[in-house]
């Protein structure tokens, strides 16, 4: 089901673009794809479908970022990354990147989760990570943890340049991107505010932009 609905949303970014899927073909266009959780092959094991040919292809999280490269032709960098809730966004950096080094001219970029199977919420569950009322309260004096989400997106992205000389809709503009781990931290699953502080320094260096003008920040919602 990832599969099918990431291609979904693939194609519909790309006729959002102005452009027919089938002008990409053949071209160095990138496709990462943020993908963490396996329920779909929870739930083939608890009813006991039998294993098929396609079962392995079906399932796999380097499958569906290459599902969609061999259905639009796409000859650029094609990947899937797992870095749990931060899959997408770590997708989106990793597109900027091979766009700024010349590995694709342009790529396609998104993330897809679906919630198909009770495992995985047994476990955060008895770990102490799901809210009780199953809603985020970040930066709140009453976070209790957070609510798990499905659904699925993808954006087309290119140099602004040549995004202008398409004459292209464009949403919005990467400034900066910057990304790294916590390192060592009070537990495995929790934050370093520190490390955090001085990944958010280094974007906003990147990008050039006084974080005294921002207006607004979006944040993961654990509120743990």
């Amino acid at each position: 089901p990832q599969e099918r609905v990431f291609l979904e949303a693939v194609w519909q970014a790309v006729e959002d673009a102005g452009h027919r899927p089938a002008e990409l073909a053949g071209t160095d266009t990138g496709l990462f794809v943020g993908v963490s959780t396996t329920d779909y092959a929870d739930l083939l094991r608890r009813r006991e479908v039998p294993v098929e040919a396609h079962t392995a292809s079906g399932i796999a999280h380097s499958i569906l970022a290459n599902r969609v490269s061999h259905v639009l032709d796409l000859r650029g960098p094609s990947e899937a990354l797992d870095t749990a809730c931060s899959s997408s966004l770590v997708a989106l950096h990793r597109a900027v990147r091979a766009i700024h080094a010349g590995d694709c001219s342009a790529a396609l970029v998104g993330g897809v989760n679906a919630l198909l199977s009770p495992g995985l919420f047994s476990a955060f569950r008895k770990s102490g990570m799901l809210s009780p009322d199953g809603r985020c309260k970040t930066f709140d004096a009453a976070a209790d943890g957070y609510g798990r989400g499905e659904g699925a997106g993808a954006v087309l992205l290119k140099p602004l340049s040549q995004a202008r000389a398409d004459g292209d809709y464009v949403y919005a503009v990467i400034r900066g991107v910057a990304v790294h781990h916590g390192g060592r931290s009070s537990s495995l699953t929790a934050p370093n505010p520190e490390a955090q502080a001085r990944v958010l320094v280094r974007a906003y260096r990147e990008a050039g932009v006084d974080p005294r003008t921002v207006t607004m920040v979006e944040a993961h919602g654990t509120g743990t």
